[in-house]
Protein backbone atom coordinates (compact mmCIF):
# COMPACT_ATOMS: atom_id res chain seq x y z
CA UNK A 1 0.00 0.00 0.00
CA UNK A 2 2.83 2.38 0.84
CA UNK A 3 4.43 1.63 -2.54
CA UNK A 4 1.29 2.59 -4.44
CA UNK A 5 0.86 5.72 -2.31
CA UNK A 6 4.41 6.80 -3.15
CA UNK A 7 3.82 6.06 -6.85
CA UNK A 8 0.63 8.11 -6.79
CA UNK A 9 2.28 11.09 -5.12
CA UNK A 10 5.21 10.98 -7.54
CA UNK A 11 2.85 10.82 -10.51
CA UNK A 12 0.87 13.81 -9.25
CA UNK A 13 4.10 15.71 -8.59
CA UNK A 14 5.48 15.09 -12.07
CA UNK A 15 2.15 15.97 -13.65
CA UNK A 16 2.06 19.20 -11.63
CA UNK A 17 5.51 20.21 -12.81
CA UNK A 18 4.69 19.49 -16.46
CA UNK A 19 1.35 21.33 -16.40
CA UNK A 20 2.48 24.31 -14.30
CA UNK A 21 3.08 26.56 -17.35
CA UNK A 22 -0.53 26.03 -18.41
CA UNK A 23 -1.82 27.45 -15.12
CA UNK A 24 -0.13 30.82 -15.49
CA UNK A 25 -2.39 33.78 -16.39
CA UNK A 26 -1.88 34.95 -19.98
CA UNK A 27 0.04 38.20 -20.43
CA UNK A 28 -2.15 39.39 -23.34
CA UNK A 29 -5.35 41.39 -23.09
CA UNK A 30 -8.26 38.91 -22.92
CA UNK A 31 -10.79 41.52 -24.13
CA UNK A 32 -12.14 41.21 -27.68
CA UNK A 33 -9.94 43.59 -29.77
CA UNK A 34 -13.02 44.77 -31.80
CA UNK A 35 -14.49 46.37 -28.66
CA UNK A 36 -11.50 48.67 -28.28
CA UNK A 37 -11.83 49.74 -31.93
CA UNK A 38 -15.51 50.58 -31.57
CA UNK A 39 -14.89 52.55 -28.36
CA UNK A 40 -12.21 54.56 -30.13
CA UNK A 41 -14.66 55.29 -32.99
CA UNK A 42 -17.29 56.57 -30.53
CA UNK A 43 -14.71 58.90 -28.97
CA UNK A 44 -13.71 60.13 -32.43
CA UNK A 45 -17.36 60.87 -33.36
CA UNK A 46 -17.81 62.88 -30.17
CA UNK A 47 -14.67 64.94 -30.90
CA UNK A 48 -15.75 65.64 -34.49
CA UNK A 49 -19.18 66.77 -33.30
CA UNK A 50 -17.62 69.15 -30.74
CA UNK A 51 -15.28 70.62 -33.38
CA UNK A 52 -18.25 71.16 -35.70
CA UNK A 53 -16.79 69.08 -38.52
CA UNK A 54 -19.63 66.57 -38.33
CA UNK A 55 -23.35 67.52 -38.53
CA UNK A 56 -25.46 66.46 -35.55
CA UNK A 57 -27.78 64.19 -37.53
CA UNK A 58 -24.84 62.33 -39.18
CA UNK A 59 -23.07 62.07 -35.82
CA UNK A 60 -26.19 60.48 -34.32
CA UNK A 61 -26.50 57.96 -37.14
CA UNK A 62 -22.81 57.08 -36.91
CA UNK A 63 -22.96 56.79 -33.13
CA UNK A 64 -25.98 54.41 -33.39
CA UNK A 65 -24.23 52.18 -35.94
CA UNK A 66 -21.00 51.96 -33.92
CA UNK A 67 -22.99 51.33 -30.71
CA UNK A 68 -24.81 48.46 -32.45
CA UNK A 69 -21.51 46.90 -33.48
CA UNK A 70 -20.06 47.42 -30.00
CA UNK A 71 -23.04 45.65 -28.45
CA UNK A 72 -22.64 42.69 -30.81
CA UNK A 73 -18.89 42.46 -30.17
CA UNK A 74 -19.33 42.53 -26.40
CA UNK A 75 -21.48 39.38 -26.63
CA UNK A 76 -18.64 37.40 -28.31
CA UNK A 77 -15.77 35.68 -26.38
CA UNK A 78 -12.27 36.54 -27.46
CA UNK A 79 -9.88 33.71 -28.51
CA UNK A 80 -7.87 34.36 -25.35
CA UNK A 81 -10.95 33.98 -23.17
CA UNK A 82 -11.87 30.74 -24.92
CA UNK A 83 -8.34 29.44 -24.37
CA UNK A 84 -8.45 30.43 -20.69
CA UNK A 85 -11.73 28.64 -20.12
CA UNK A 86 -10.54 25.42 -21.83
CA UNK A 87 -7.19 25.37 -20.01
CA UNK A 88 -8.41 23.39 -16.92
CA UNK A 89 -9.74 20.63 -19.15
CA UNK A 90 -6.39 20.38 -20.93
CA UNK A 91 -4.57 20.23 -17.61
CA UNK A 92 -6.83 17.48 -16.26
CA UNK A 93 -6.43 15.50 -19.48
CA UNK A 94 -2.64 15.75 -19.27
CA UNK A 95 -2.64 14.56 -15.66
CA UNK A 96 -4.87 11.62 -16.54
CA UNK A 97 -2.70 10.70 -19.55
CA UNK A 98 0.50 10.80 -17.48
CA UNK A 99 -1.07 8.61 -14.79
CA UNK A 100 -2.37 6.07 -17.32
CA UNK A 101 1.01 5.87 -19.09
CA UNK A 102 2.97 5.58 -15.84
CA UNK A 103 0.86 2.80 -14.34
CA UNK A 104 0.41 1.08 -17.69
CA UNK A 105 4.16 0.88 -18.30
CA UNK A 106 4.75 -0.38 -14.77
CA UNK A 107 2.05 -3.04 -15.15
CA UNK A 108 3.77 -4.21 -18.34
CA UNK A 109 7.41 -4.07 -17.24
CA UNK A 110 7.18 -4.20 -13.48
CA UNK A 111 5.89 -6.78 -11.03
CA UNK A 112 2.72 -5.49 -9.35
CA UNK A 113 2.21 -7.03 -5.94
CA UNK A 114 5.75 -8.42 -5.77
CA UNK A 115 7.47 -7.62 -2.52
CA UNK A 116 10.70 -5.68 -2.21
CA UNK A 117 13.60 -8.13 -2.55
CA UNK A 118 17.06 -6.74 -1.85
CA UNK A 119 19.98 -8.96 -2.83
CA UNK A 120 20.71 -10.33 0.64
CA UNK A 121 17.06 -11.18 1.19
CA UNK A 122 16.92 -12.98 -2.16
CA UNK A 123 20.04 -15.02 -1.37
CA UNK A 124 18.64 -15.95 2.01
CA UNK A 125 15.29 -16.89 0.47
CA UNK A 126 17.03 -19.07 -2.12
CA UNK A 127 18.97 -20.91 0.56
CA UNK A 128 15.78 -21.39 2.53
CA UNK A 129 14.03 -22.86 -0.52
CA UNK A 130 16.87 -25.30 -1.05
CA UNK A 131 17.03 -26.29 2.59
CA UNK A 132 13.29 -26.95 2.80
CA UNK A 133 12.70 -28.75 -0.48
CA UNK A 134 10.36 -31.75 -0.40
CA UNK A 135 12.03 -35.14 -0.33
CA UNK A 136 12.09 -37.49 -3.29
CA UNK A 137 9.26 -39.52 -1.76
CA UNK A 138 7.11 -36.42 -1.22
CA UNK A 139 7.68 -35.20 -4.77
CA UNK A 140 6.85 -38.61 -6.19
CA UNK A 141 3.66 -38.77 -4.12
CA UNK A 142 2.52 -35.38 -5.46
CA UNK A 143 3.56 -35.95 -9.08
CA UNK A 144 0.74 -36.38 -11.61
CA UNK A 145 0.03 -39.95 -12.66
CA UNK A 146 1.48 -40.69 -16.09
CA UNK A 147 -0.86 -41.91 -18.77
CA UNK A 148 -0.65 -45.68 -19.16
CA UNK A 149 1.55 -46.94 -21.96
CA UNK A 150 -0.13 -49.06 -24.59
CA UNK A 151 1.66 -52.40 -24.70
CA UNK A 152 0.76 -56.01 -25.51
CA UNK A 153 -0.80 -57.87 -22.61
CA UNK A 154 1.89 -60.54 -22.83
CA UNK A 155 4.53 -57.88 -22.21
CA UNK A 156 2.61 -56.44 -19.23
CA UNK A 157 2.21 -59.92 -17.76
CA UNK A 158 5.93 -60.58 -18.14
CA UNK A 159 6.82 -57.35 -16.31
CA UNK A 160 4.36 -58.23 -13.53
CA UNK A 161 6.19 -61.54 -13.08
CA UNK A 162 9.54 -59.73 -13.10
CA UNK A 163 8.32 -57.50 -10.25
CA UNK A 164 7.56 -60.62 -8.21
CA UNK A 165 10.85 -62.33 -9.05
CA UNK A 166 13.17 -59.36 -8.37
CA UNK A 167 12.72 -59.21 -4.56
CA UNK A 168 13.52 -62.92 -4.36
CA UNK A 169 16.88 -62.24 -6.04
CA UNK A 170 18.22 -59.25 -4.09
CA UNK A 171 21.73 -59.56 -5.51
CA UNK A 172 20.93 -60.40 -9.13
CA UNK A 173 22.15 -57.42 -11.16
CA UNK A 174 20.59 -58.72 -14.37
CA UNK A 175 17.10 -58.91 -12.86
CA UNK A 176 17.25 -55.43 -11.30
CA UNK A 177 18.75 -53.91 -14.44
CA UNK A 178 15.93 -55.33 -16.54
CA UNK A 179 13.32 -54.21 -14.02
CA UNK A 180 14.68 -50.66 -14.00
CA UNK A 181 14.66 -50.56 -17.81
CA UNK A 182 11.15 -51.93 -18.30
CA UNK A 183 9.60 -49.85 -15.52
CA UNK A 184 10.98 -46.77 -17.24
CA UNK A 185 9.58 -47.99 -20.57
CA UNK A 186 6.16 -48.18 -18.91
CA UNK A 187 6.67 -44.67 -17.42
CA UNK A 188 6.68 -46.03 -13.89
CA UNK A 189 9.61 -43.74 -13.14
CA UNK A 190 9.42 -44.02 -9.35
CA UNK A 191 9.55 -47.82 -9.52
CA UNK A 192 12.33 -47.61 -12.11
CA UNK A 193 14.33 -45.31 -9.80
CA UNK A 194 13.96 -47.79 -6.90
CA UNK A 195 15.17 -50.63 -9.13
CA UNK A 196 18.12 -48.53 -10.32
CA UNK A 197 19.02 -47.67 -6.72
CA UNK A 198 18.98 -51.37 -5.88
CA UNK A 199 21.18 -52.15 -8.88
CA UNK A 200 23.73 -49.53 -7.77
CA UNK A 201 23.74 -50.84 -4.21
CA UNK A 202 24.43 -54.36 -5.48
CA UNK A 203 27.39 -53.36 -7.63
CA UNK A 204 28.85 -51.22 -4.85
CA UNK A 205 30.83 -49.12 -7.31
CA UNK A 206 28.36 -47.67 -9.80
CA UNK A 207 29.59 -46.26 -13.08
CA UNK A 208 28.89 -42.66 -14.10
CA UNK A 209 26.36 -43.96 -16.60
CA UNK A 210 24.52 -45.81 -13.82
CA UNK A 211 24.39 -42.64 -11.72
CA UNK A 212 23.27 -40.58 -14.68
CA UNK A 213 20.44 -43.02 -15.38
CA UNK A 214 19.44 -42.86 -11.71
CA UNK A 215 19.19 -39.07 -11.64
CA UNK A 216 17.24 -39.12 -14.91
CA UNK A 217 14.71 -41.44 -13.27
CA UNK A 218 14.62 -39.49 -10.01
CA UNK A 219 13.88 -36.22 -11.78
CA UNK A 220 11.32 -37.79 -14.08
CA UNK A 221 9.55 -39.38 -11.10
CA UNK A 222 9.50 -35.98 -9.34
CA UNK A 223 7.87 -34.27 -12.34
CA UNK A 224 11.05 -32.40 -13.26
CA UNK A 225 11.94 -31.14 -9.77
CA UNK A 226 15.32 -31.75 -8.14
CA UNK A 227 14.98 -33.38 -4.73
CA UNK A 228 17.74 -33.52 -2.07
CA UNK A 229 18.26 -37.19 -3.01
CA UNK A 230 18.64 -36.28 -6.67
CA UNK A 231 21.09 -33.54 -5.74
CA UNK A 232 23.21 -36.12 -3.93
CA UNK A 233 23.36 -38.18 -7.13
CA UNK A 234 24.23 -35.07 -9.15
CA UNK A 235 27.10 -34.23 -6.79
CA UNK A 236 28.43 -37.79 -7.16
CA UNK A 237 28.43 -37.44 -10.94
CA UNK A 238 30.16 -34.05 -10.92
CA UNK A 239 32.63 -35.30 -8.31
CA UNK A 240 33.85 -37.76 -10.91
CA UNK A 241 33.58 -35.46 -13.93
CA UNK A 242 32.87 -31.78 -13.36
CA UNK A 243 32.18 -31.33 -17.10
CA UNK A 244 29.54 -34.06 -17.24
CA UNK A 245 26.68 -32.68 -19.32
CA UNK A 246 23.86 -34.36 -17.38
CA UNK A 247 25.35 -33.30 -14.06
CA UNK A 248 25.77 -29.69 -15.15
CA UNK A 249 22.26 -29.54 -16.58
CA UNK A 250 20.59 -30.94 -13.46
CA UNK A 251 22.64 -28.79 -11.09
CA UNK A 252 21.65 -25.76 -13.17
CA UNK A 253 18.01 -26.90 -12.99
CA UNK A 254 18.28 -27.08 -9.20
CA UNK A 255 19.54 -23.50 -9.01
CA UNK A 256 16.94 -22.36 -11.51
CA UNK A 257 14.19 -23.89 -9.38
CA UNK A 258 15.50 -22.25 -6.20
CA UNK A 259 15.64 -18.67 -7.52
CA UNK A 260 19.30 -18.58 -8.55
CA UNK A 261 19.00 -18.24 -12.33
CA UNK A 262 22.45 -16.61 -12.38
CA UNK A 263 24.07 -19.91 -11.39
CA UNK A 264 21.85 -21.83 -13.82
CA UNK A 265 22.92 -19.54 -16.66
CA UNK A 266 26.62 -20.04 -15.90
CA UNK A 267 26.25 -23.84 -15.73
CA UNK A 268 24.17 -24.08 -18.89
CA UNK A 269 25.89 -21.67 -21.24
CA UNK A 270 28.76 -23.93 -22.30
CA UNK A 271 26.65 -27.04 -22.85
CA UNK A 272 23.87 -25.05 -24.57
CA UNK A 273 26.29 -23.44 -27.02
CA UNK A 274 28.71 -26.32 -27.57
CA UNK A 275 26.81 -29.50 -26.73
CA UNK A 276 25.11 -31.87 -29.17
CA UNK A 277 21.59 -30.52 -29.68
CA UNK A 278 20.34 -34.10 -30.05
CA UNK A 279 21.32 -34.77 -26.44
CA UNK A 280 18.32 -34.54 -24.08
CA UNK A 281 20.19 -32.56 -21.42
CA UNK A 282 21.65 -30.13 -23.95
CA UNK A 283 18.25 -29.59 -25.55
CA UNK A 284 16.70 -28.99 -22.13
CA UNK A 285 19.36 -26.43 -21.24
CA UNK A 286 18.87 -24.66 -24.57
CA UNK A 287 15.13 -24.42 -24.02
CA UNK A 288 15.53 -22.68 -20.64
CA UNK A 289 18.74 -20.69 -20.76
CA UNK A 290 17.36 -17.48 -22.28
CA UNK A 291 14.66 -17.24 -19.59
CA UNK A 292 17.26 -17.91 -16.88
CA UNK A 293 19.53 -15.20 -18.35
CA UNK A 294 16.65 -12.72 -18.45
CA UNK A 295 15.76 -13.36 -14.81
CA UNK A 296 19.45 -13.03 -13.91
CA UNK A 297 19.61 -9.63 -15.61
CA UNK A 298 21.82 -10.83 -18.46
CA UNK A 299 21.20 -9.74 -22.05
CA UNK A 300 21.72 -13.06 -23.82
CA UNK A 301 20.57 -14.63 -27.08
CA UNK A 302 21.26 -18.31 -27.68
CA UNK A 303 23.38 -18.77 -30.82
CA UNK A 304 21.91 -20.82 -33.62
CA UNK A 305 23.21 -24.33 -34.17
CA UNK A 306 25.87 -24.34 -36.85
CA UNK A 307 27.02 -27.21 -38.99
CA UNK A 308 25.24 -30.47 -39.91
CA UNK A 309 23.38 -32.06 -37.02
CA UNK A 310 22.80 -35.75 -36.51
CA UNK A 311 19.25 -35.29 -37.82
CA UNK A 312 20.54 -33.55 -40.97
CA UNK A 313 22.88 -36.42 -41.68
CA UNK A 314 20.18 -39.02 -40.97
CA UNK A 315 17.74 -37.27 -43.32
CA UNK A 316 20.36 -37.28 -46.02
CA UNK A 317 20.23 -41.08 -46.11
CA UNK A 318 16.79 -40.90 -47.79
CA UNK A 319 18.01 -38.70 -50.65
CA UNK A 320 19.46 -39.74 -53.93
CA UNK A 321 23.19 -40.26 -53.88
CA UNK A 322 23.86 -37.07 -55.87
CA UNK A 323 21.54 -34.88 -53.77
CA UNK A 324 22.83 -36.32 -50.55
CA UNK A 325 26.44 -35.79 -51.49
CA UNK A 326 25.73 -32.20 -52.60
CA UNK A 327 23.88 -31.33 -49.38
CA UNK A 328 26.42 -32.85 -47.04
CA UNK A 329 29.37 -31.51 -49.03
CA UNK A 330 28.08 -27.97 -48.62
CA UNK A 331 27.55 -28.38 -44.87
CA UNK A 332 30.87 -30.12 -44.45
CA UNK A 333 32.74 -27.37 -46.29
CA UNK A 334 31.12 -24.70 -44.12
CA UNK A 335 31.80 -26.57 -40.88
CA UNK A 336 35.36 -27.45 -41.86
CA UNK A 337 36.15 -23.82 -42.70
CA UNK A 338 34.70 -22.61 -39.40
CA UNK A 339 36.65 -25.14 -37.33
CA UNK A 340 39.84 -24.21 -39.15
CA UNK A 341 39.33 -20.47 -38.63
CA UNK A 342 37.46 -20.22 -35.33
CA UNK A 343 37.79 -23.59 -33.66
CA UNK A 344 34.76 -25.30 -32.14
CA UNK A 345 33.36 -27.65 -29.55
CA UNK A 346 34.01 -31.41 -29.40
CA UNK A 347 30.49 -31.96 -30.78
CA UNK A 348 31.35 -29.85 -33.83
CA UNK A 349 34.45 -31.94 -34.51
CA UNK A 350 32.43 -35.13 -34.00
CA UNK A 351 29.84 -33.93 -36.53
CA UNK A 352 32.60 -33.29 -39.05
CA UNK A 353 33.99 -36.81 -38.56
CA UNK A 354 30.51 -38.28 -39.04
CA UNK A 355 29.83 -36.12 -42.10
CA UNK A 356 33.04 -37.19 -43.84
CA UNK A 357 32.18 -40.81 -43.05
CA UNK A 358 28.73 -40.45 -44.64
CA UNK A 359 30.39 -39.00 -47.74
CA UNK A 360 32.62 -42.08 -47.85
CA UNK A 361 35.79 -40.03 -47.39
CA UNK A 362 37.37 -42.14 -44.64
CA UNK A 363 40.78 -40.54 -45.10
CA UNK A 364 39.36 -37.08 -44.40
CA UNK A 365 37.40 -38.41 -41.41
CA UNK A 366 40.55 -40.05 -40.07
CA UNK A 367 42.51 -36.81 -40.55
CA UNK A 368 39.93 -34.85 -38.53
CA UNK A 369 39.99 -37.55 -35.82
CA UNK A 370 43.79 -37.27 -35.55
CA UNK A 371 43.64 -33.47 -35.45
CA UNK A 372 40.88 -33.54 -32.84
CA UNK A 373 43.05 -35.72 -30.59
CA UNK A 374 45.76 -33.09 -30.71
CA UNK A 375 43.25 -30.37 -29.77
CA UNK A 376 41.28 -32.22 -27.07
CA UNK A 377 43.66 -34.94 -25.94
CA UNK A 378 43.79 -33.63 -22.35
CA UNK A 379 40.00 -33.37 -22.00
CA UNK A 380 38.53 -36.78 -21.12
CA UNK A 381 34.91 -35.70 -21.60
CA UNK A 382 35.67 -34.24 -25.03
CA UNK A 383 37.62 -37.32 -26.06
CA UNK A 384 34.68 -39.55 -25.13
CA UNK A 385 32.44 -37.63 -27.55
CA UNK A 386 35.05 -37.74 -30.30
CA UNK A 387 35.88 -41.40 -29.70
CA UNK A 388 32.23 -42.36 -30.10
CA UNK A 389 32.06 -40.51 -33.41
CA UNK A 390 35.27 -42.19 -34.58
CA UNK A 391 33.98 -45.65 -33.63
CA UNK A 392 30.73 -45.08 -35.50
CA UNK A 393 32.70 -43.89 -38.51
CA UNK A 394 34.90 -47.03 -38.35
CA UNK A 395 38.17 -45.11 -38.06
CA UNK A 396 39.05 -45.78 -34.41
CA UNK A 397 42.69 -46.74 -34.26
Amino acid sequence: MIFWLICGLLTIGVAGILTAPMKRAPSINTENPDIAVYKAQLSEITRDLERGVLPADEAERARAEVARRLLAASKLESPAQTSTQSRPMIIYSCVALIAVLAFGIYASLGAPGYGDLPLQARLAASQDIRANRPSQAELEANAPVAAPVEAPQEYLDAIAKLRVIAPTRPNDTEVWSRLAFHEAELRNFAAAARAQERLISITGNASTDDLQRLVDLQVAAANGLISPEAETTIRQILGRDEQNIAGRYYLGALYNQTDRPDFAYRLWRDIAENGDVQNFHVASARSQIEDAAFRAGVDYTLPEVRGPSAADIANAQDMSQADRDAMIAGMVASLSARLANEGGSPSDWARLITAYSVLGDQDAARGIWVEAQDVFGANDAAMEVLRNAAEQAGIQE
